[in-house]
């Protein structure tokens, strides 16, 4: 058996494109044979997986899992090279399954199955990012993909009352949030989260509107305070004209009607929204 060595391991990385853990185990395989090791790497796939993982991935699709007691959930963004490929049956069940598997673990390694996609489907496949929620207290977590997987939105709404989470129209509203984050892209629940450093920007951007120009100092607050406000209605979530309705009324207060006749308070907490390729822009 050849020695195996780091300098060997370094060749085979170089010639293969594989990462050094799978060198090791091929250079190990091979008894240290270095062509050996080449076709040991060329059957399990991690060579091509590796040299594939070199090619731009940008498309790709939005995926989620929800457990079936709504407690948790997860929201993956997973990528490849084609928007072909992201209307593959076999990608999207892969993506589905990976989103399945953060949720049970938020530390699984992936890579064995990332590698298995690429070989499989022909493609670099990246498992960008993800976000995973956890009830706190009463509430619900749910989750929503738009058609055709490009947009997908998790989000958490809590009530008092434990009796609250299992009514259909708590559950509906909840369904209904996450058409509205999709659709609304908002920034934050409510103005209360806003960054500072984000409202004196707009603060800046408003004060050279030409709307401001020759007007007296005592309207100059107001006429700020009033373009404030309409930042905090496309911003903020709990401030955007309530979808379903025609935008006649917030979504704010919407959530008070659902929860006047429930009895009961319920609170948007937090939400994530996914748009494949963002990550990268």
């Amino acid at each position: 058996m050849a020695e195996i060595t780091a300098a060997s391991v370094a060749k085979l990385r170089q010639m293969t494109g594989a990462g050094m853990m799978e060198c090791k185990k091929a250079l190990v395989e091979a008894a240290g044979d270095l062509d050996r090791a080449v076709d040991f790497l060329r059957k399990s796939g991690a060579a091509s997986a590796a040299k594939k993982s070199l090619r731009d991935a940008r498309e790709g699709v939005i995926a989620q899992h929800i457990t079936p007691d709504g407690k948790s959930g997860v929201l993956v963004e997973v990528n490849c090279e084609t928007d072909f490929v992201a209307r593959n049956e076999s990608f999207i069940a892969f993506c589905e399954e990976i989103a399945k598997k953060i949720t049970a673990n938020p530390a699984a390694d992936l890579e064995a199955d990332r590698q298995a996609a690429v070989t499989k489907i022909g493609e670099n496949i990246k498992i960008t990012r993800h976000a995973r929620l956890e009830v706190s207290g009463s509430g619900l977590i749910a989750a929503y993909i738009h058609t055709g997987g490009k947009v997908g939105v998790l989000v958490e709404v809590g009530a008092d009352k434990s009796e609250t989470v299992n009514r259909n129209e708590f559950k509906q509203l909840v369904k209904d949030i996450t058409l509205q984050i999709a659709a609304g892209n908002p920034q934050a629940v409510s103005r209360e989260q806003v960054a500072p450093e984000v409202i004196q920007k707009e603060r800046e951007i408003a004060a050279q509107s030409d709307r401001l120009k020759g007007k007296p100092a005592q309207a100059l607050e107001k006429i700020l305070a009033g373009m404030l406000e309409k930042f905090y209605q496309t911003y903020c979530l709990v401030d955007q004209g309530f979808v379903k309705r025609n935008g006649e009324i917030s979504v704010k207060d919407h959530v008070a009607e659902i929860a006047k006749q429930l009895g009961d308070t319920i609170v948007i907490r937090r939400f994530v929204r996914y748009q494949v390729g963002e990550a990268a822009a």
